[in-house]
């Protein structure tokens, strides 16, 4: 979502002259779109000011921060980073034209988004287009800070989304991957309730050669008419990102997720009887306050027991105005949060390599996307990377490829 509005931002930012830079040396004016749903993503984006502040005192350079951090702390950036321009949050973006016009440092940060306004969209390069279809979350989970920094759950409407995909599809973009917080919670704050399940369908009617993906899943919220949409679908990739965030269900209840293991093990289930080589990916948090050994060893089974292709790991991290960060009494230790972090990374590498071997010896249409080091590289429709030998192949193809060998982080194959 954050490349996303990063696109947005320098999409209005060229109808006023601008032009992304290579080389941050050679800018005018620096922008850090920032998140802070960990404590090192928030040190990040302080370390990049501090950098643009020294620049400053060689160079005229303005400089501005967007995004959840700016959100977060408003007007006490301006006031901790003296060299600091402009300040906007993440319901702010269409604001820009008006802020960076005004005089003097500027922090425009309101609880109420602003209208979505017609702008150029300045996507990256490549053959991946991101579409935002929701923002916002209304669960609520007690370690996270996005329903306070992305405000409450907004669908957009159904039109403005198949248009924008129509554009993408016309710029030759070969895949589009529909973002949310909790996309499938698309369409129930609008008039007629569309589903997800409907916006796909909708999109995959559009004339062209491509692809749809969409992140992130909430658990729950995964319908068996969404099942069944993928299931039956010719553009829509077998593959669902679906966070468990632990594997014990007393650590489920404290994060306020709204299921049990047991319920989360039924909905694999049904995406996995139901869609031939789905991949299912999650997440995972080591260390939550009150996990236990036996929660802790709780989620590593959960990867034997749902065979998961691959998941995003992280060592818990208190943030501001969460439930969780008042929890000190019952925080894991940093030394005993790294441990549990280094064993969940190996357990992702062994069930990774575990997935990505079940696939030698098939056949899957691969989109290639670039080529380095003398050979392509490309995905699958289930979101498996491939290394490919072959040379009568162009970038921006989509290609048979048979699997001739599996490594941890990839597959090798060759033009069947």
């Amino acid at each position: 979502m954050n490349k996303s509005d990063s696109e947005r931002i320098a999409g209005i930012l060229s109808h006023f002259g601008y032009e992304l830079c290579d080389n941050e040396n050679d800018a005018d004016f620096c922008i850090v779109n920032t998140c802070s749903i960990r404590q090192l993503s928030e040190d990040k984006a302080y370390s990049k000011l501090g950098v643009w502040g020294k620049m400053k005192k060689h160079k005229p350079l303005k400089i501005g921060i967007c995004g959840c951090v700016a959100q977060q702390e408003g007007q006490n950036l301006l006031k901790r980073f003296p060299y600091l321009d402009l300040v906007f949050g993440t319901h702010n973006i269409y604001e820009l034209p008006d802020l960076i016009n005004k005089e003097g440092r500027i922090c425009a940060v309101t609880d109420k988004p602003i209208a979505e306004k017609e702008f150029n969209i300045t996507r990256t390069r490549g053959l991946n287009a991101w579409l935002p279809i929701i923002e916002g979350c209304n669960n609520f989970c007690s370690y996270c800070i996005v329903p306070y920094t992305r405000g409450r759950e907004r669908s957009r409407e159904p039109q403005n989304i198949i248009n924008e995909a129509k554009n993408i599809i016309k710029q030759g973009y070969k895949e589009i991957t529909l973002l949310g917080q909790n996309v499938d919670s698309y369409g129930k704050d609008l008039a007629n309730k569309p589903t997800l399940a409907y916006l796909l369908r909708e999109i995959e009617k559009l004339e062209g050669n491509f692809r749809i993906r969409f992140v992130t899943s909430y658990p729950t919220d995964i319908t068996d008419e969404l099942i069944e949409t993928v299931k039956n679908s010719k553009k829509i990739c077998e593959c669902f990102h679906i966070p468990m965030q632990s594997g014990s269900t007393p650590i489920l209840k404290a994060m306020n997720r709204r299921y049990t293991r047991e319920q989360y093990a039924q909905i694999v289930k049904k995406i996995r009887d139901n869609i031939e080589d789905v991949t299912i990916t999650s997440d995972f948090i080591a260390g939550f306050p009150g996990e236990t050994e036996e929660d802790f060893n709780q989620t590593l089974s959960a990867f034997d027991e749902f065979e998961f292709d691959y998941s995003n790991t992280a060592a818990y991290s208190p943030r501001p105005k969460t439930p969780a960060a008042k929890w000190a009494d019952k925080y894991v230790s940093e030394e005993e949060k790294k441990k549990r972090l280094l064993i969940l990374n190996d357990k992702v590498k062994e069930m990774t390599l575990k997935s990505n071997q079940k696939y030698v010896g098939k056949t899957l249409e691969v989109l290639i996307e670039s080529f380095k080091d003398g050979k392509f590289e490309g995905r699958t429709r289930n979101n498996k990377v491939v290394h490919i030998s072959d040379k009568d192949i162009n970038v921006g193809d989509f290609v048979d490829v048979k699997i001739e060998r599996a490594s941890t982080w990839c597959l090798f194959g060759s033009k069947k």
